[in-house]
């Protein structure tokens, strides 16, 4: 049974005076358009269409938060790196995000997510860079596993994994593949430690316990910059 099973669509956020009030847990999406961001929440939710999932890159083009009880919440950001979204939005968008990103007290890691076959882009690189100062976890998702074969997979994995110990020495690492549901229990654990969501979903039941929520901390570049 997926500890997400049970999330919701909550709100849509376009600009920032929309946001939800802090307070709770959030976990945000993040990475490049198209490289599998929706499908990867769709599979961990065990759903089919929580998240829109499009063949056209740039689709998802707000913040939408799910909701997991408790105050926990899935983020899903708008994907970065489409050049044929227009100046004016592509502004728009990294205002938002950068803002976020940021500024978000009640954010408590990003999961980056990469296609397999296009891992560590320059652009994957400087959010990284631009990421790590806040301090906060990054997991990274290696999505579309299913497209190379299991030995080219693992490959990949091994040198991402060597470029972040290097650069980012707390920085989670996985492949995933949302057609044959690989690395889903993985990604659930890590998700569900930071979230704290067996806890959570306890205190559902007696209000009367109080976990403690941790903040896991990403010690890496601290180089600042842009969003890309």
């Amino acid at each position: 049974m997926s500890l997400f099973q049970h999330a919701t669509f909550y709100t849509t956020v376009n600009h920032l005076r929309d946001l939800p009030l802090p307070g709770g847990v959030e976990i945000a999406f993040a990475g490049r358009s198209n490289a599998g961001k929706s499908s990867v929440i769709n599979t961990l939710a065990n759903r089919g269409r929580l998240a829109f999932v499009s063949k056209t890159p740039g689709r998802t083009q707000h913040i939408n938060f799910f909701q997991l009880g408790n105050d926990r919440f899935l983020v899903d950001l708008p994907g970065y790196g489409y050049a044929k979204v227009p100046l004016e939005i592509r502004q728009h968008w990294e205002h938002l995000l950068s803002t976020y990103l940021q500024a978000r007290e009640s954010l408590h890691g990003m999961v980056l997510i990469m296609d397999v076959r296009h891992p560590l882009t320059p652009l994957d690189q400087r959010m990284l860079d631009w990421f790590a100062p806040t301090g906060k976890a990054v997991h990274v998702i290696l999505t579309k596993a299913d497209k190379l074969t299991r030995q080219q997979a693992r490959k990949t994995l091994k040198e991402v994994q060597v470029f972040l110990q290097e650069s980012y020495p707390q920085c989670s690492t996985q492949l995933f593949s949302s057609l044959a549901k690989e690395g889903v229990e993985e990604a659930t654990t890590v998700l569900g430690s930071w979230l704290e969501l067996d806890a959570a979903l306890t205190l559902e039941s007696n209000p009367t316990a109080k976990p403690e929520i941790k903040n896991p901390r990403l010690k890496g570049n601290k180089t600042g910059g842009k969003l890309p």
